[in-house]
């Protein structure tokens, strides 16, 4: 199988500036490898610092130690040292990000977040890119009335919904996940485990936080769990 990341010692820390400049370290040696195709779950007590991970995974948090390689097109790039520009392009091509919350432009309907993801840009696609956010968000429960409104209205399980159709939308091979279905009933639940199936049938690979263990059980092919620094010391 293609190796899709591969991290290795990876660490985390945060200064606490408004509290005397305390040194907070939440991730310490971390390691783990995913392929394409597959889905590892991390998995630890809250406080381990699994959000922190995905976060550094994405870039969002600059590791303060060791190595994220990720397979960008036909290079392996260090996000860990990469610039803010490569960062900014392996997020547009090659690493999706699903968070628990949907953070958008206001007032901009469901439909036009999610075609805006499709990554079918490009003149005469638009069509395209609409029908196949109509299609994702049809299968997770957004009817058709509430296409055309803005998900500052939804519910939270309406708008964790289109973000979950956002997050597929795209065609990146690597998909990070943190809780995807915390707001969903159990059809809507089957049917994000169904979405994450048919994404590593098609080679994509994943990391996800599940907190909902019938739903890593069904997805995940690993576990790595992470635990407080405090704790494993």
């Amino acid at each position: 199988m293609t190796l899709a990341i591969s991290v290795r010692g990876l660490g985390k820390g945060f200064t606490l500036h408004l509290q005397g400049g305390v040194r907070l370290d939440v991730l310490r040696g971390v390691s783990f490898d995913v392929h394409a195709g597959e889905c590892v779950a991390i998995a630890g007590p809250s406080g381990a610092g699994k959000t922190s991970l995905l976060r550094s995974l994405y870039g969002t948090y600059r590791a303060d130690a060791g190595v994220i390689l990720v397979r960008h097109e036909a290079a392996v790039v260090d996000l860990a040292t990469a610039d803010p520009r490569t960062i900014l392009a392996i997020r547009a091509r090659t690493l999706g990000y699903v968070s628990q919350f949907l953070r958008v432009v206001p007032r901009v309907p469901a439909l036009a977040i999610v075609a805006e993801a499709t990554d079918m840009g490009g003149a005469g696609l638009e069509r395209a890119a609409e029908a196949r956010a109509r299609e994702l968000l049809l299968r997770l429960a957004i009817p058709e009335s509430l296409h055309g409104l803005a998900p500052a209205t939804f519910s939270g399980g309406e708008q964790q919904r289109v973000n979950l159709a956002r997050g597929f939308a795209g065609a990146h091979p690597i998909l990070l996940i943190d809780e995807p279905t915390s707001a969903l009933d159990a059809a809507n639940r089957a049917t994000v485990v169904a979405m994450i199936r048919e994404a590593k049938a098609a080679g994509r690979a994943i990391v996800g936080i599940f907190h909902d263990e019938t739903v890593r059980d069904a997805v995940a092919d690993r576990v790595h769990e992470v635990r407080p620094l405090r704790e494993a010391a």
